[in-house]
């Protein structure tokens, strides 16, 4: 056995991983609420934050480019701002892919409940971790192969909407709602239809369907030919935004008026049911099915990654940077998944858990927000004392230091939308406690290096 990851992601994994990361769940059954409590605007705000997380990816880019030796952004934190940022990075995007990972498997259960209603949810939530576990541990490439599929019924779900949107909008088809126009989108109250207040409320919607889109800073140490395919993967990413949210929720608002969309149903449902589709109810289950799947897989895939990242720099158990032929971490992916089997005990237990694993998620999103946070100030350091590195780059962030402050200002702002707004707002008190407790963990950790180191230096 080696202790060394191996690059088997080819090109079409990780053009397929980045848009698996930037479309989850929330696109297919949270538009409809989206769109009921900000009205059009939706579209502006996915423009802005697109853009915004765009410039993020960049820096994420730049950084694991001038340095192939990162397998992480945890890796990254490390080296630029300190072992403490390395260790806070690492085990709080740990902790925010087990507890959505968690949340995505009870989904699983409940969407595989809508075909088989009488099979207990933690069955199915057993099951879904046993065969997820079994392609992750089988070979990276293995988990790529799945991603890449995972995505491509995402990504047909949403053209085949957009091309008969379209359709149906050139010729103007009657529907119980009227006549599809474009005209629908802003000709009913406008493009701000509940003001500033619901334009900004907008965002922390967004930025929670984006969540995932950084699973491409996991990926990087296990790439081929990562100079190719990464700057190609981060580069594509506007177009993809603009495509599958701007360009999804625009056409489902042209056919159907904004205020004539059901905020409890998924605006794909309706839509597919609108052009006749006898099993459009069924065909979205599916498709949120593999979308939740494709969220526990990346899940496992980047916790495990993790985890090994941390023990190659003594900030976790040794044995968790093993690594079988194939170099996949297996003990790292044993534990993850152990770890997720909560979940099959809590829905064993608590057959209605859901309700729990929303606020947790809540809490997840808030300190991915503050890693996302850590990997830009990550960036402001390195551009800063490595400038000739930034200049000389070849997929460099445009702007450099002074984009990354702009993009570090957008989060603290996101987080204080989050503040406001009462779902999310205790999410964002309790979420310090993490940290505490991250920096008395860590304390420990460093007294007892101290310790072992003083022995050692006694006994020379």
């Amino acid at each position: 056995m080696t202790n060394k990851l191996n690059r088997e992601l080819s090109n079409r994994h990780i053009q397929l991983i980045a848009i698996g990361g930037a479309i989850g769940t929330g696109l297919f059954l949270g538009a409809g609420q989206s769109i009921s409590l900000t009205g059009p605007s939706i579209l502006l705000t996915y423009i802005i934050v697109g853009f915004v997380l765009f410039l993020f990816m960049r820096a994420m880019g730049e950084m694991l480019l001038a340095n192939t030796k990162y397998k992480t952004f945890a890796d990254i934190a490390h080296d630029q701002i300190g072992a403490f940022a390395g260790f806070v990075t690492g085990w709080t995007y740990w902790l925010t892919w087990i507890t959505s990972g968690m949340a995505e498997i009870t989904a699983v259960a409940k969407y595989v409940e809508y075909w088989v209603p009488d099979l207990p949810n933690w069955i199915t939530s057993l099951a879904c971790i046993l065969i997820l576990m079994t392609f992750n541990l089988t070979s990276t490439k293995m988990f790529g192969e799945l991603e890449f599929w995972f995505a491509i019924i995402k990504v047909v779900t949403i053209l085949a909407l957009i091309v008969v949107g379209v359709v149906m909008i050139i010729f103007a088809i009657q529907t119980p709602f009227g006549k599809t126009s474009i005209s629908n989108i802003y000709s009913n109250g406008g493009l701000f239809t509940h003001g500033a207040s619901g334009f900004f409320m907008s965002f922390q919607m967004v930025v929670f369907s984006f969540t995932g889109i950084e699973i491409l800073g996991i990926t990087a140490g296990e790439t081929r030919n990562p100079h190719k395919t990464i700057p190609k993967a981060i580069n594509s990413v506007p177009i993809r935004i603009l495509l599958f949210y701007v360009g999804a929720l625009a056409v489902m608002m042209s056919i159907i008026p904004w205020q004539d969309i059901d905020p409890n149903n998924s605006p794909f449902v309706s839509l597919f049911a609108l052009i006749g589709v006898p099993f459009a109810a069924g065909l979205i289950n599916f498709v949120v099915l593999t979308a939740a799947s494709s969220a526990c897989n990346s899940g496992i895939f980047a916790n495990s990654r993790i985890l090994f990242g941390l023990s190659e720099k003594g900030q976790t158990h040794r044995l968790l940077m093993k690594t079988n032929h194939r170099g996949v971490p297996f003990v790292a992916i044993l534990v993850t998944c152990a770890l997720l089997s909560i979940t099959v005990l809590l829905n064993y237990f608590i057959p209605n858990a859901t309700q729990v694993f929303f606020y947790v998620t809540a809490i997840s999103t808030i300190l991915l927000v503050v890693v996302w946070m850590f990997i830009m100030h990550a960036y402001a350091k390195y551009a800063k004392s490595n400038p000739n590195h930034h200049k000389e780059s070849q997929f460099k962030l445009p702007g450099g230091i002074h984009t990354a402050r702009f993009v570090q200002l957008f989060f603290v702002f996101v987080l204080l939308i989050l503040f406001i707004v009462p779902d999310t707002r205790m999410g964002v008190v309790l979420s310090p406690i993490w940290f505490i407790l991250l920096g008395l963990i860590y304390f420990n950790y460093t007294k007892k290096e101290r310790a072992i180191q003083s022995q050692v230096k006694e006994k020379v």
